[in-house]
C-alpha cells in the first residue's frame, strides 16, 4: 500500500448509513464500498434494491429497518451491527428531507404554515437526521482504541437560507450547529479521537429534482437557471463527487479535523453574486 493509499485507508472499516435507500446515502455507500469500508445501510424504506446494487460491486454489506426518529428502533440496529460487525467506524447521517406543507408559497404565507409540518421537519432533520443516531451509535465508538467518526448531512440553506424552504432550511442550520457543539463535547469530555463533521452538498442533479432544474428538452428552468448563476463553477453537481470528502473525512486523512461543515456545491456558498 502506497504511501497515499494508507493516509486515505478506508479498508474495513464499517460505516453504517442512515437514510440508506437515498440516492445521495447510495452513491456515497457504493463509493466508501468500493474503497474497502463494509457498509450498513439503514433506513424506514425498502433496501433490497440498495444491498443488491452493492453486491454487485462485490461490497460487504447489510441491510436493517430502521426508523432514526425511535432511538429503541436505532438501539435495537446498533445492537444488531455489534453482533454482526464488532464495532462502528463512521456513521454518516444521511436520513432528512423536506414536506411542501412546511414550505411557503403563492397559496400559504409564513404566517400560515403548519407548526406541526413545521415541527416534523425539524425532528426529521434534527433529530433523526443526527441527535439520535448520534447519540446511539456514538456511544458504540466510545469502545473503539482507534475512535470514529460521524459525519452530518447540513445543506447550502444552513449558510443561506433558500427562499420558502423556512422549516428545513431552520433544521439544517441546527444540524451544523449541533455537529460543532458534538465535535468540542466528545473531544473534550470522551476522546479526541471521535471526530464529528459534516458536508453541505450544492445543488446536485438526481432524478428526484431533475424535473426542478430541467425541462423535458434538457434547458434550464427558471429555478435550474437561478442556480447555475449563482454556482461559478457553471453546472450542477453529482451525488458520486460527495465521495471524495467523504473518504477524506472518513479516514486519518482528516485527522485534526472536527467541527468542520464542508461545502460541496461548486461555489455556490462562496459567491457574493456580484
Amino acid at each position: 500500500m502506497s504511501y497515499v493509499e494508507e493516509l486515505f485507508s478506508v479498508k474495513d472499516k464499517v460505516a453504517v448509513f442512515t437514510g440508506g435507500a437515498g440516492v445521495l446515502a447510495g452513491a456515497i455507500a457504493k463509493g466508501l464500498g468500493k474503497a474497502g469500508a463494509k457498509i450498513v445501510v439503514t433506513d424506514i424504506s425498502p433496501l433490497d434494491a440498495r444491498l443488491e446494487e452493492l453486491r454487485k460491486e462485490g461490497i460487504e454489506c447489510e441491510g436493517y429497518y430502521m426508523d432514526a426518529l425511535d432511538k429503541k428502533s436505532v438501539e435495537e440496529v446498533a445492537q444488531k451491527v455489534k453482533e454482526r460487525f464488532g464495532r462502528v467506524d463512521i456513521l454518516l447521517n444521511a436520513a432528512g428531507g423536506n414536506d411542501p406543507s412546511a414550505t411557503t408559497s403563492k397559496e400559504v404565507s409564513f404566517f400560515d404554515l403548519s407548526i406541526e409540518a413545521l415541527q416534523k421537519v425539524v425532528n426529521l432533520n434534527l433529530f433523526g437526521g443526527a441527535i439520535i443516531p448520534s447519540q446511539v451509535f456514538g456511544k458504540l465508538m466510545l469502545e473503539n482504541e482507534d475512535g470514529g467518526v460521524i459525519i452530518n448531512f447540513s445543506s447550502m440553506s444552513a449558510f443561506r437560507p433558500l427562499t420558502r424552504t423556512v422549516g428545513y432550511s431552520a433544521a439544517k442550520a441546527a444540524v451544523s450547529n449541533f455537529t460543532q457543539w458534538l465535535a468540542v463535547y466528545i473531544a473534550q469530555e470522551y476522546s479526541p479521537k471521535i471526530r464529528v463533521n459534516a458536508i453541505a452538498p450544492g445543488f446536485l442533479l438526481t432524478n428526484q429534482n431533475r424535473y426542478l432544474l430541467l425541462n423535458e428538452d434538457g434547458s434550464l428552468t427558471p429555478r435550474g437557471q437561478a442556480v447555475i448563476d449563482h454556482t461559478p463553477m457553471g453546472r450542477f453537481g453529482d451525488p458520486d463527487e460527495l465521495i471524495g470528502a467523504i473518504i477524506w473525512l472518513s479516514s486519518k486523512a482528516s485527522s485534526f479535523v472536527t467541527g468542520a461543515v464542508i461545502p460541496i456545491d461548486g461555489g455556490f456558498n462562496a459567491y457574493s453574486g456580484v
